[in-house]
């Protein structure tokens, strides 16, 4: 009876309701529960409702709620289970813009990000360090991305309807007074970030002086002397913390 009940409430056009229940009173189940997961849904991507005409964004919003079975328990971890339905379950739509996919993780990035309890201050980080001569640590709360699509510019006002020919890097990052904020950097900062992650006990200057040596720098001098202001930014807004300390 549970089974049926929950399988008409998901898709009461595939299936009927269970024997003896007054539609009257199924109508407002099915009503309470799809308007709280579209509710959070438009909360958790307001850019994507913003594109999507009404029947558009419903109509995607039923598909999700009829079809994914959701891993997570928690409500608020309902914008996950939707992106990896965009990702990988709903498959191409006309109603969908090419660029569905990458927006949605950027959106849910920023929403992850702003519960996120990872500690932005470890023990181990010295906050007055010298990120160019000691290794460089970067925020737990910073997160690296790629795009295809300039996700950070999509908008009712900008709807792009290819790829321009670069890819589109962003750290999406969290403040020390817990403001979710974006920096577009170039493909050298987000080189530099990987390689922080990929070798935590390397200085600055050390995987610097490597991304000159994959570009083929004539003057990798140029790269540090560039680097330097750019780990000055990083920090400046939180998003390189200082430098790691010994032990």
């Amino acid at each position: 009876m549970q089974r049926a009940f929950a399988a008409h409430l998901r898709d009461p056009q595939r299936h009927a309701a269970p024997a003896g229940l007054e539609d009257r009173r199924l109508k407002i189940y099915r009503e309470l529960f799809y308007n709280n997961v579209e509710d959070f849904l438009a909360t958790a991507f307001p850019v994507l409702r913003r594109l999507s005409d009404d029947a558009a964004w419903h109509a995607r919003v039923r598909d999700f709620y009829a079809r994914h079975v959701s891993k997570a328990p928690q409500f608020h971890r309902l914008a996950e289970e939707f992106l990896h339905f965009l990702e990988h379950e709903r498959g191409p739509h006309p109603d969908d813009p090419a660029f569905i996919a990458e927006l949605a993780h950027y959106e849910w990035v920023e929403l992850a990000l702003s519960i996120a309890q990872d500690d932005p201050t470890p023990a181990l980080v010295d906050p007055n360090g010298d990120p160019l001569e000691a290794p460089p640590v970067v925020s737990p709360l910073a997160w690296a991305q790629a795009y295809t699509w300039p996700v950070h510019r999509i908008g009712p006002a900008h709807r792009p309807s290819t790829p321009p020919e670069q890819p589109t890097y962003l750290v999406v990052h969290r403040t020390r007074q817990d403001d979710v904020r974006f920096m577009e950097i170039n493909a050298v900062t987000a080189r530099l970030l990987q390689l922080i992650d990929e070798q935590p006990s390397s200085t600055g200057r050390a995987l610097l002086l490597q991304i000159a040596g994959e570009l083929s720098h004539p003057q990798p001098q140029t790269i540090v002397d560039a680097g330097r202001e750019m780990l000055s930014t990083l920090r400046e807004r939180d998003i390189v913390l200082g430098t790691r300390r010994a032990g």
